[in-house]
């Protein structure tokens, strides 16, 4: 009887539709926020499991045929090509400048050897720069994709 007796109050019609009102403007907000708290627990990353790899290359042929080679035989999810660096080393007593790519390599850590093995057996230099760094931290799902394409989904 009271619950009637509170419906026929303006004040109660009042509060159920802000109340209404609240509910569908926040709701996408709340849902969304739950979503990815729940997907970021599902995608869990083992710190150091992925790692990035640098290569310096003369040009982009090189750069191209390294990173599709890379891709292609599944060492590497994504290699980045970053044209117009400058590289300032010592060659054979003598300090030397040339223009350079960077290649920019996302791999498993499981992966790196097999990806220096693969540069040195396709790199015009006689020592190819390969050096590589392990990934502590990241987006999970982008972590998740690296594994899924280098490993089948299998993080070792």
């Amino acid at each position: 009887m009271l619950l009637q007796d509170l419906r026929n109050k303006p004040a109660f019609s009042f509060l159920v539709i802000v109340f209404a009102g609240i509910s569908v403007y926040f709701m996408p907000v709340v849902l969304g926020v739950f979503r990815r708290v729940l997907s970021t627990m599902a995608e869990s990353y083992t710190s150091g499991a992925a790692s990035m790899a640098f290569v310096t290359v003369p040009n982009m042929d090189v750069a191209k045929k390294l990173s599709h080679g890379l891709v292609k035989e599944k060492l590497v999810a994504c290699v980045n090509i970053i044209p117009g660096i400058t590289s300032v080393y010592e060659w054979e007593d003598k300090v030397e400048e040339d223009g350079e790519l960077l290649l920019m390599i996302k791999t498993m850590t499981s992966k790196v050897d097999q990806v220096s093995d693969y540069v040195r057996k396709n790199h015009p230099y006689d020592v190819a720069e390969v050096i590589s760094s392990k990934i502590d931290n990241g987006n999970p799902p982008y972590l998740k994709w690296i594994a899924d394409v280098t490993m089948g989904g299998k993080q070792k």
